[in-house]
């Protein structure tokens, strides 16, 4: 990432009105270098941290604990500094002393990344928080406090804390990736704590930075004394406002789409864990709240009605330090045993990762307790030399289950070294004792890659399905499932999607429809994502069917039509490659269109969205008849340099009639094409202009005869 510094450079008033007192060690080896602070703070006292009484803090409104080295087991008056935050007081723990949260009681989990002379040099805000009080006066997302020095850091780096907010990220010459949490906000009873990792060791030398540093440094004393109010996407939410509140700061009216879910905030990956249970539908996802992007990945949860209207719900599954879970709950699926409602998902530790267990508490499926047993496979087969990379001992991941006779089976997803990506089966009477039998299919690493992720095997009348995730495609094999010989025998191979779809996962609804959902990446930058402060999105749900020649075919839910509102009809039009206007009347950037020609009359016709007024900005989507294809051409979809502009592309086959029909959805920066043989094809598209909003019909060659055209302008899923 690359965010500019915005410090405004007037100067820094002192603090007069906060009464300050500095935390030192009685036996430190040199004084904490936060003294040097005493032009910021001129009237701070200072007092060690062993022995305090209560009535030693009384007349201060904010304690600063900095410190240099880590602290082991530290000697401090844990009692009378409890007391002080719970009765209002703040205080502010830097570098070192961040790790004295967990000794306090007020953090759970303990820093995992506490190292010495890192090249850390300043902050990430999160968009979530880029009006707290703590960061007034700071313009841009991104900021530098320091040079790379030798001094102690602390950050949550693989792990998250599990009370504290994070409010920033570090930057890292090093590295883009905003992986390492550093700026954390913790609320205790009427007190409130902030932790700082790193960026606040006061030197003597004059640098660039100096401004930036006291900026922040003034705001956290400011703040910590209870000055300033605490914005209400502070805390882990469990109610619709507190929600709403988080979709509210990270609206990003442009790109966020307004009828396919999306996270509250931060990031979205895979769909988990689908299942109609009691009549309403559970969505869980893989989710990250620390911001938007992957890491320290969580289980998001929300619940439908009616699969499109959807209510955020509090996280399902969350690590657990020292668990096989402790660096990420990761993919899994959703097992009815005989009324009790459970999950098999993968644990991510270290470089392991491994299959756990998780029962529902109450039929709300809002909180699960995790099997005392996890991992319930405790190492991949000895037998298959699976694939092991430089992140993984051994590539084996995501579960997909099914029952017959009884018996249950499991599908885990892995690839196996010189060969490809595989689907491993395994079998258990109770879930919880699992016995290896083999893999059902093993790919070839050049045509489908050389690991399989989120494997799933769907089973039809017509014959069976099993999808599998390659890190580029979803691949679909359709054939048949030999249940005696527990080997699929494919018979077909295509792309279930040929866009920006991404880990499916399907389940069978009250009324005997298999539906599935796929995650819809971003196709922008990093440092887009996070200015933007969410990521990734979920398709529309598409009902999975199977053609008597084993053809799988996708089309979207039924339900979908309640979200259409005004409709316009065309019919017989005439388009010219010399015209254009014929839908000036309509515009927007949340419409449905269904198509149909007659391939008599057109050899190439394109539907325009989101054009500026001078077409400066549009996004084509063509149907060459005479190559059987459609097309979306984004190379003039954005004036954002760093938006993806490749061209993607389905297959298409005619109707028995001649014709072909195809149904557009265009929500903001996502395109869903479903064409009339069960293809699909998802985009992701990013205007930087506000008036891109226009569509239009084109065409070439001798002009097009569009059959009938209908629009719809669709509303927002969440009102």
């Amino acid at each position: 990432m690359n965010i500019k510094n915005g410090i405004d450079n007037s100067e820094v008033e002192p603090i007069t009105s906060t009464k300050v007192a500095h935390l030192v060690s009685a036996d430190a080896a040199e004084p904490s270098s936060s003294l040097n602070w005493s032009f910021l703070v001129p009237e701070a006292d200072t007092v060690t941290v062993e022995n305090l009484q209560k009535s030693d803090l009384d007349d201060y409104d904010v304690l600063w604990w900095h410190s240099e080295s880590t602290l082991d087991d530290p000697d401090i008056a844990l009692d009378s500094l409890r007391s002080f935050v719970e009765s209002g007081g703040g205080l502010l723990l830097s570098h070192g002393a961040v790790t004295a949260a967990t000794t306090l009681g007020i953090e759970a989990h303990e820093p995992d990344c506490v190292q010495q002379g890192a090249n850390s040099t300043g902050f990430l805000i999160r968009s979530l928080y880029s009006s707290h009080p703590v960061f007034e006066g700071i313009d841009e997302l991104e900021f530098q406090t320091t040079s790379p020095q030798p001094t102690l850091e602390v950050h949550y780096k693989k792990r998250m804390p599990h009370d504290a907010d994070v409010l920033a990220a570090t930057v890292d010459p090093t590295s883009r990736l905003p992986g390492k949490k550093s700026l954390l906000h913790w609320s205790v009873e009427n007190g409130r704590v902030i932790g700082v990792g790193h960026g606040l060791a006061a030197d003597t030398t004059d640098h660039p930075f100096d401004k930036a540093r006291s900026v922040l440094l003034r705001n956290l004393l400011t703040y910590l004394s209870g000055k300033g109010d605490t914005p209400a996407t502070m805390g882990r939410p469990k109610g619709r406002e507190e929600f709403e509140a988080m979709r509210r700061s990270v609206s990003d009216a442009r790109h966020r789409p307004k009828y396919h879910f999306t996270p509250p905030a931060n990031w979205l990956n895979d769909p988990n864990g689908l299942v109609q249970w009691n009549g309403r539908y559970h969505l869980f996802y893989q989710y990250n709240p620390a911001g938007p992007f992957h890491g320290t990945i969580h289980w998001g949860h929300a619940v439908s009605d009616d699969l499109i209207h959807w209510e955020d719900e509090p996280i399902a599954l969350e690590p657990t330090s020292g668990d096989p879970d402790e660096h990420g709950c990761w993919s899994g699926a959703f097992v009815d045993d005989d009324g009790t409602p459970l999950v098999m998902y993968t644990g991510g530790s270290g470089r392991e990762q491994l299959p756990c267990l998780a029962t529902a508490d109450d039929d709300s499926l809002r909180s699960w307790s995790k099997h005392p047993s996890n991992p319930v496979i405790e190492t991949p087969p000895e037998s298959v030399d699976v694939l092991s990379t430089v992140h993984w001992e051994a590539e084996f991941r995501d579960h997909a289950l099914h029952k017959i006779d009884g018996i249950w089976y499991q599908i885990v997803g892995a690839g196996i070294e010189r060969e490809g990506g595989t689907a491993l089966l395994y079998r258990s009477d109770d879930l919880q004792n699992w016995d290896y039998c083999h893999p059902i299919l093993v790919g070839d690493w050049r045509e489908t890659g050389p690991m399989w992720e989120c494997p799933e095997l769907l089973r039809f009348n017509e014959g069976d399905l099993l999808h599998i995730s390659d890190y580029s495609n979803v691949v679909a094999f359709t054939g048949n499932y030999n249940e005696r010989t527990m080997r699929f025998e494919p018979r077909h191979r295509s792309l279930l999607d040929y866009g920006d779809f991404y880990a499916p996962q399907s389940f069978e609804t009250d009324d005997g429809r298999t539906i599935t959902l796929g995650w819809v990446r971003e196709a922008q930058s990093e440092e887009n994502q996070w200015k933007a402060g969410w990521s990734g999105l979920m398709s529309l749900p598409r009902v999975v069917t199977m053609t008597d020649e084993q053809q799988v075919q996708l089309d979207v839910v039924d339900e979908v039509t309640q979200l259409r509102e005004k409709h316009y009809r065309f019919e017989d039009v005439e388009v010219s490659p010399e015209k254009s206007g014929y839908l000036d009347e309509i515009s927007g950037d949340a419409l449905e269109f269904s198509i149909t020609l007659d391939v008599e009359e057109v050899e190439e016709f394109g539907l325009i969205l989101r054009s500026s007024p001078d077409s400066e900005e549009r996004t084509v989507i063509t149907c060459d008849v005479r190559h059987r294809e459609v097309f979306i051409d984004r190379s003039e979809s954005s004036l954002d340099p760093n938006a993806v502009d490749t061209r993607q592309s389905m297959p298409i086959r005619l109707q028995k009639d001649g014709t072909i029909t195809l149904r557009v959805f265009l929500d903001r920066s996502v395109v869903e094409i479903f064409s009339n043989d069960g293809q699909c094809l998802t985009s992701r598209i990013y205007p930087s202009r506000s008036d891109s909003l226009g569509v239009d019909l084109c065409a070439t060659h001798e002009g097009a005869t569009v059959s009938s055209l209908d629009v719809w302008e669709m509303r927002s899923s969440s009102g």
